[in-house]
């Protein structure tokens, strides 16, 4: 029984592997990609919550099932126009679509504005 303890690997802690994983730049440039999806889904959430209300009350709402919901929260589909404003309908709130300047890291730190001397 004490060979097979010390055959079991220790754990890597979460957090641990997570910073060397966005050291690599290509698993890094994958998970930038995502967070937009993510971004919607923390926002489709968080207009559910304050409205008080379960998937089950979205979905009937907006005509659907509550998995639907789900799938729609769960930030791995890329829901239409559609049904985000269904949702957003569904919540008791409306959609606002902006483009925004895509600002590079090296381009933000040469733009900073000057302070009063």
């Amino acid at each position: 029984m004490a060979e097979m303890r010390e055959a079991v690997a220790k754990p890597t802690p979460v957090r641990k592997l997570y910073r060397e994983l966005l050291r690599n730049p290509a698993f890094r440039r994958e998970y930038d990609a995502l967070e937009e999806e993510f971004r919607l889904a923390a926002e489709l959430i968080e207009a559910r919550s304050r409205a008080g209300l379960s998937q089950g009350d979205v979905a009937r709402r907006m005509g659907t099932s509550q998995p639907a919901v789900a799938r729609l929260e769960s930030g791995r589909h890329r829901p239409t126009t559609r049904s985000i404003e269904a949702y957003a309908k569904a919540t008791g709130h409306r959609v606002e679509i902006r483009l925004v300047p895509i600002v590079s890291k090296k381009a933000a730190t040469k733009r900073r504005p000057k302070t009063a001397a």
